[in-house]
């Protein structure tokens, strides 16, 4: 691990300006994906902001009927409480499926929004990735690509974005309260926080430097059953091949977000008006221009098989 220094911040308009002073700053808090990055070199911040004690971990309800989820607030904590597991069922299962209890306890709402790829040529400094190194190239194309992209994607890059929680919250229409170093605060829908990787895949998000996420403000509840199917290599602490996040109405109406295709998570709004007329015409158009390859081919069947079986169990309601 390279040096760096360290400051503990006192506001979050502190902290927004204290990361901007500093080129290539990071905040922690949990720390459980930034850590982890810095020993193995691919993140080498010069300066590291702490967050933990500027008081954003409350989950508060909104006149609207909608909630307030602090940037602070621990993955295990926001899963259990009562007004997520009652309204916002998919958030809390999405969380659920994620990680470790472990991991969970320390992971932070805004951190889990920010966790970096997972793709191995990611991980592997000896391998170049225009994610990791601008302009190097990328080796997962040409490579293994099982875990990896398959729509959205382009010849720049090919991985897919880790999160199970942004997935549901993608589904939920939420907004990500931030604070920039000039003080000014705004928010941001998430269909616009994240970026498609085109040719410039170490822009993850639409943040500029040194803004500092606050909060996630979630819309008045969805009416309808709530699932989120994840399907993955083993049945616990593993990502996603595909994720499957819906809520859906006994006529089959509803919203359907995807997990493990893309580089972002993945919503067509397009695609939720063919949900009366099952699975397959769903999928067509949530995968419209999909470009596989031999080794992730399987996620395309995988999607329709997955999101079938969301639809029949909502039909039994």
């Amino acid at each position: 691990m390279k040096a760096f220094t360290y400051q503990r911040a006192g506001t979050p308009a502190e902290a927004a300006a204290a990361a901007a002073q500093h080129p290539g700053a990071r905040f922690i808090a949990g720390g459980t994906n930034l850590l982890d990055l810095m020993k193995l070199e691919i993140e080498t911040p010069p300066h590291l902001v702490d967050v933990n004690g500027l008081e954003l971990d409350k989950i508060e309800s909104m006149p609207d009927g909608g909630l307030r989820v602090g940037a602070l607030v621990r993955n295990t904590d926001l899963a259990a409480d009562l007004r997520v597991r009652r309204d916002y069922a998919v958030l809390a299962r999405a969380l659920l499926a994620g990680a470790s209890a472990q991991l969970r306890n320390k992971a932070t709402t805004a951190g889990n929004l920010l966790q970096r790829t997972r793709c191995p040529y990611f991980y592997d400094t000896n391998m170049a990735c225009n994610k990791r190194t601008p302009g190097s190239g990328c080796s997962a194309i040409g490579g293994y690509t099982r875990q990896l992209a398959i729509v959205g994607h382009s010849d720049a890059c090919i991985a897919t974005h880790p999160s199970d929680m942004a997935v549901a919250m993608q589904l939920l229409d939420a907004g990500v309260e931030t604070v920039r170093p000039d003080g000014t605060a705004r928010t941001i829908p998430i269909a616009d926080f994240y970026r498609l990787p085109g040719a410039t895949p170490h822009i993850e998000n639409t943040l500029v430097p040194g803004e500092l996420i606050t909060a996630v403000t979630l819309p008045q509840p969805l009416k309808g059953r709530h699932y989120y199917h994840k399907v993955r290599d083993r049945s616990s602490y593993a990502f996603a091949l595909v994720s499957v996040a819906a809520v859906v109405r006994p006529d089959g109406v509803g919203r359907v977000a995807l997990g493990g295709v893309a580089h972002r998570p993945w919503r067509v709004q397009a695609a939720e008006s063919r949900m009366p007329h099952g699975a397959k015409a769903v999928t067509d158009e949530l995968l419209a221009g999909a470009r596989t390859t031999a080794d992730n081919a399987f996620k395309v069947p995988l999607v329709q098989r997955t999101l079938a079986a969301v639809l029949a169990d909502a039909r039994k309601a």
